[in-house]
């Protein structure tokens, strides 16, 4: 009777799988911080896209690792063809075609020597600021580049001032009108991305709180997504989940475009190292972890759990 009345359902096909391809690696390589998540080989890689259909998981996110030497102070690589993470995504279009949902991540900043997801530069006062205008032609290089590739979906998480609006422009002129964009609008500074600094071999030195949001703010959120629908975003997302469900709930009640939350690492990391402890019931907590952000609003849940809990629901 419970499960009859239920006012939420979780299915696989409100998972998508965040995945990571490496360069300079011949084997998987497990991440310390984030046990049972591995950077992949393209071999494995398509293990894993076969593993996730099968237990009825529609898409995959793809995140690029390059080697130290292949990153540049304008992530150059991020358009690179035959790059980490270009690579991956073909191999992906090729072996499931349009059986499997691939998407990317559009953002320099796995790609940069300094970190950042943009382009630096100085300020009138002499100071090094992540320069947002000169940030924008990259994101259409890279859109276009992952596109090529056989993107399905981009998905800018930069926080750039008018990304949505330059990457649909920029890859309507390429002629890929048919690639959908799914939009980072309320990504906080959080403490939570921490493990995920590892998971892609980030340069970072300092923070992203000139252009991620301050945590403090909720109405700051509604405005960002407000503006990346009007630039032509088929899908905007919270980022973190747990933490900013108040804020999901209400872009859920606003937004007219499907509506995405994802899981970070950080998330993932706490309920996996509770229950290797034993101090929780990590299967437990995981999936009331997942409904807790699908009773919130979330269409699609973006969660390194996504293979799993798709087997659990099942059966």
């Amino acid at each position: 009777m419970r499960e009859m009345v239920a006012e939420t359902a979780l299915r696989p096909a409100d998972f998508i799988l965040p995945a990571f391809i490496a360069n300079g690696i011949d084997a998987p390589r497990e991440i310390s911080s984030m046990p049972g998540v591995y950077q992949h080989t393209e071999d494995s890689l398509l293990k894993l896209g076969e593993e996730a259909l099968e237990a009825g998981v529609r898409c995959i996110d793809l995140f690029g690792v390059p080697l130290d030497e292949e990153k540049d102070a304008e992530g150059s690589e991020a358009w690179n063809p035959e790059g980490a993470l270009n690579r991956g995504l073909r191999a992906l279009r090729r072996e499931f075609g349009d059986e499997l949902i691939i998407m990317a991540d559009t953002c320099l900043d796995e790609f940069t020597d300094h970190g950042h997801c943009g382009v630096l530069s100085t300020d009138r006062h002499g100071a090094t600021i992540v320069n947002n205008d000169a940030t924008l032609p990259r994101y259409q290089k890279m859109a276009v580049a992952q596109a090529e590739a056989g993107a399905h979906i981009v998905s800018p998480s930069g926080m750039m001032d008018g990304q949505i609006a330059a990457i649909r422009e920029g890859l309507d002129e390429a002629g890929m009108q048919d690639v959908a964009i799914m939009a980072y609008s309320a990504k906080y500074a959080s403490a939570f991305f921490g493990p995920f600094r590892e998971a892609v071999g980030s340069s970072l030195e300092g923070d992203r709180r000139t252009y991620q949001q301050d945590p403090a703010n909720f109405r700051e959120s509604l405005l960002e997504t407000e503006l990346d629908i009007e630039q032509g975003a088929d899908f905007v997302m919270v980022k973190p989940a747990l933490p900013y469900l108040d804020v999901l709930r209400a872009v859920a009640e606003m937004s007219p475009v499907p509506v995405a939350a994802y899981q970070v690492s950080g998330e993932y990391a706490m309920i996996t190292a509770a229950g290797q402890k034993g101090w929780i019931d990590r299967e437990a907590v995981m999936m009331e972890s997942l409904m807790s952000i699908k009773r919130a609003g979330a269409e699609q849940i973006l969660t390194y759990f996504a293979i799993e809990a798709a087997r659990r629901l099942r059966g």
